[in-house]
């Protein structure tokens, strides 16, 4: 890397306006490179407790590196049907399907005080996908509910970040101006400065 590049980044980008998008985007880019953010049952751990689908010390243990696997599997799952939606094209959901099959839930009502009820959802957590199934659920619902003309990826041509335009204009561009919106400026202010 040269020493004009920035240092890679040390935890995935959360900047997508929408946490199943986020993970998608824990594959990226960095310097031109392709770069996975799980490496390990850690990093995953890390990015669910950082995203706030888990908290802290809420992550059971699983036989080392199933839960790298599973997330890795769900992800790349979840980014085949979003790129097919995406392209008006029809994708097969078994496999998404198998991980919300999975899901053993029941509803919990919880009344903390007086006037404070409330309906927590509790999960059994045997397996991985078990355990990922709730990131599987949201990702349905974006497939049937997000609006696709607004669910976009960066437009640098170096970069694969997903993101939701909730802007009110709608009219993100990039995955973020301090990454990949400020590396536009920057290139078309020099082309200028080229220009006769």
């Amino acid at each position: 890397m040269s020493s004009a590049s920035p240092a890679a980044p040390l935890e995935p980008y959360v900047l997508a306006d929408e946490p199943v998008l986020d993970m998608l985007n824990t594959l990226a880019n960095v310097d031109g490179e392709p770069l996975d953010f799980w490496q390990s049952d850690a990093n995953v751990e890390r990015w669910l407790v950082r995203l706030g689908w888990f908290a802290e010390g809420a992550v059971p243990a699983f036989e080392e590196g199933a839960l790298l696997i599973a997330a890795r599997h769900l992800r790349e799952v979840i980014r085949d049907l979003l790129e097919r939606r995406k392209a008006g094209q029809q994708g097969d959901p078994g496999a998404l399907n198998s991980f919300l099959r999975k899901a053993v839930s029941y509803p919990q009502l919880v009344w903390a005080a007086p006037g404070e009820l409330d309906l927590q959802r509790q999960r059994k957590q045997q397996t991985p996908e078990q355990f990922l199934a709730p990131i599987a659920e949201a990702a349905a619902v974006l497939l049937v509910q997000g609006d696709f003309e607004l669910i976009r990826t960066c437009e640098h041509p170096e970069c694969v970040l997903w993101f939701y335009d909730r802007t009110k204009a709608h009219k993100r561009r990039w995955c973020s101006m301090a990454l990949c919106g400020n590396r536009h400026k920057v290139a078309e202010f020099r082309k200028r400065k080229l220009q006769p």
